[in-house]
């Protein structure tokens, strides 16, 4: 092995190291626990969180167990102080050798309108980020995004693989309405509304697919460890 690969190595191995010092379970109430892996939000991190929450969901304590970016929340039934404290410990033991799980999940494609009435931020998110609209879509239409977890709303997806170039802050005072099918970018992250509701994203664009249809026998179109791409039907003014 070269020089150069026993570095890479090495730094590699002092990465996942610190990682797991700074990793540890938060007692947030008397039935529940939570762990927060640190920034940077990675996909790594999260087929951790996967095989993590297959682990801990089989402990006879534990009621459920919520995955979120890099993150895990454990319901546990009713314990006692001592007993909790047991189950603090016996989650800390897993991160001491840290599993992984890969999810070979299925690729989709959602065609989106984009800017005009369907994407009413695309123009003024184009110019503070010093962009034109174009190259806002072909930055959000050219990356392959995997689905991290649902959440906030059946079948809404948080995706990871976002272009770093179109990270940009949600609205300080949210809509009070967001079309259903709105294709939008929230800080770091970017997702489709399946339903119309309130929501602070910058809205790109707004796609005609449905993401839950309860007719279905799987009624969310994605799931964690799908991946999808953008696709540019048309772009409005």
């Amino acid at each position: 092995m070269s020089a150069k690969a026993n570095t890479k190595a090495d730094v590699e191995i002092k990465i996942m190291e610190r990682v797991q010092m700074e990793l540890q379970w938060q007692l947030c109430s008397e039935t529940n626990l939570a762990l927060f892996f640190p920034k940077p939000v990675t996909l790594d991190k999260q087929r951790q969180c996967w095989a993590l929450a297959d682990i801990i969901k089989k402990m006879p304590e534990v009621i459920e167990v919520v995955i979120g970016m890099n993150t895990l929340s454990v319901f546990t039934i009713s314990l006692t102080l001592t007993e909790l404290r047991n189950v603090e410990q016996a989650l800390s033991e897993l991160l001491n050798d840290m599993p992984s799980k890969t999810i070979e999940g299925k690729h989709v494609e959602i065609p989106v309108h984009y800017g005009g009435k369907y994407g009413p931020d695309l123009a003024a998110m184009a110019n503070d980020l010093n962009l034109s609209v174009e190259d806002v879509i072909n930055l959000h239409t050219e990356a392959t995004y995997t689905v991290y977890f649902i959440g906030f709303q059946p079948g809404f997806p948080y995706l990871g693989g976002l272009s770093e170039s179109l990270y940009f802050p949600r609205h300080a005072i949210p809509r009070t309405q967001v079309p259903a099918g709105s294709v939008g970018i929230g800080g770091e992250q970017t997702g489709v509304y399946p339903f119309e509701s309130p929501g602070g994203w910058q809205l790109l664009g707004q796609t005609d697919t449905a993401l839950f249809d309860l007719t279905k026998d799987s009624p969310t179109l994605l799931n964690a460890g799908d991946t999808l791409k953008f696709t540019a039907l048309d772009i409005h003014e």
